[in-house]
């Protein structure tokens, strides 16, 4: 398991929390976000959504520009249990295929970013992600689910990390891509 800085567990079963995670895809990106979109809330429940965002590609010059989101839900999952029971799976069956390319392109990619009182520093999981404070992809999105969300390690809301990317070249809301 992973190392904790602040416990994960235990959590009594049925103890809920508050999970943001971020989605994005730039293969049939509308399609396929939509997909996974649909499949989590009939999994875990979705609480709230971001507007969908149209990204630059990271790392990737030339590679097709990624839709991105994110959403609010609340489980009694652990966020181990949460990646490996809910999201591995969900990306596998949305044709996600992990290259040793980080930045390759896909169909789907849906992570953590952060967990309510949780702060995990691991191999296989960190948080808060730590790129939230660093990439506009996923700070405005995030912002939209959850403003008055604290950074445990930043000491700032998402709403103000947002705020540093409002004018931000490379990203775009997209109002026209809407999930039901």
């Amino acid at each position: 398991m992973n190392a904790v800085t602040t416990a994960e567990a235990p959590v009594p079963r049925g103890t809920a929390r508050t999970v943001l995670l971020t989605l994005g895809s730039n293969i049939d990106p509308e399609r396929h976000l939509l997909a996974a979109l649909d499949r989590l809330d009939a999994l875990l429940g979705i609480d709230a959504l971001s507007a969908i965002y149209e990204a630059d590609p990271v790392g990737s010059p030339g590679t097709p520009r990624f839709l991105n989101a994110a959403v609010r839900l609340t489980t009694h999952r652990a966020p181990g249990e949460l990646k490996s029971d809910v999201i591995r799976p969900l990306e596998r069956r949305l044709g996600r295929v992990r290259t040793s390319d980080p930045n390759a392109p896909r169909t789907i990619d849906i992570d953590i970013a952060a967990v309510e009182g949780l702060v995990l520093d691991g191999p296989d999981l960190r948080l808060p992600d730590p790129e939230i404070v660093s990439r506009a992809h996923l700070a405005l999105p995030l912002a939209d689910v959850a403003p008055a969300f604290q950074h445990p390690t930043e000491g700032v809301t998402l709403g103000e990390i947002a705020d540093r990317f409002k004018d931000e070249a490379g990203i775009a809301r997209r109002d026209d891509v809407r999930w039901p």
